[in-house]
């Protein structure tokens, strides 16, 4: 065999090994009917640019919510966290008894964490993401493992949907107008399709919806061919 054809090959044998690693990226959260995603646990969890409406989801709550369905819980996944959500979970997670099945799997789980100021991670199993956050995810998701799951942070979630890196998102929308506040999807968003894959509803009017991209958007004028 010719180093041209041994060449060929290997480039293959490469390409091959990458898209047998190439694990989904997931990003789940919580929104109000107007897309609002901030502070949704609690007053205190993101005050930030005055947001004074934190807590939003608790009077929603149903314990027939299957958190494991949309990733909320981590299990079998490893997290991807931006600064802001990685503090509030670093915060309480790590604090609660071993009989938590959430804590227990957010302890044990890889947690990749996007961050320009943080320099060290308490943590266990967190590490930074260094560089460009784009490429470092981009490079893990061509890794061996579990898929990568994004919970809460919104500023990573408007970079990686821009750069086309989420392969599926877990909405579950909440019955309130909250009029301010971090949106799933700010201005400067992508133009593209989504494609329903499964929906219900909760019994205190909680709609839970999984999306996977559909391509680009395709525009005409209703009522014509």
């Amino acid at each position: 065999m010719d180093r041209s054809v041994q060449f060929t090959v290997g480039a293959h044998d490469v390409i091959q090994s990458s898209e047998r690693y190439m694990r989904k990226l997931i990003a789940s959260t919580f929104t109000s009917l107007d897309g609002v995603m901030q502070a949704p646990g609690g007053p205190d969890e993101d005050p930030t640019e005055d947001f004074t409406l934190g807590g939003w989801t608790s009077a929603f709550w149903d314990d027939a919510m299957d958190l494991s369905a949309a990733g909320f819980d981590g299990k079998d996944r490893e997290l991807v966290l931006g600064r802001k959500t990685y503090e509030i979970f670093e915060a309480y997670w790590p604090h609660q008894t071993e009989d938590n099945p959430i804590a227990r799997t957010f302890n044990a789980a890889k947690k990749h964490v996007a961050s320009r100021t943080l320099k060290s991670l308490k943590w266990n199993n967190s590490s930074i993401l260094g560089g460009d956050v784009v490429s470092a995810i981009t490079a893990l998701k061509g890794q061996p493992g579990h898929d990568l799951q994004i919970i809460g942070s919104g500023n990573l979630i408007q970079t990686l949907q821009v750069a086309s890196l989420i392969d599926e998102y877990h909405v579950w929308t909440y019955p309130v107008v909250l009029g301010r506040g971090k949106r799933l999807f700010e201005t400067g968003a992508r133009p593209c399709a989504l494609r329903l894959v499964a929906s219900q509803v909760s019994a205190s009017g909680v709609v839970t919806s999984t999306y996977v991209p559909a391509g680009d958007l395709v525009l005409g004028t209703v009522g014509q061919a």
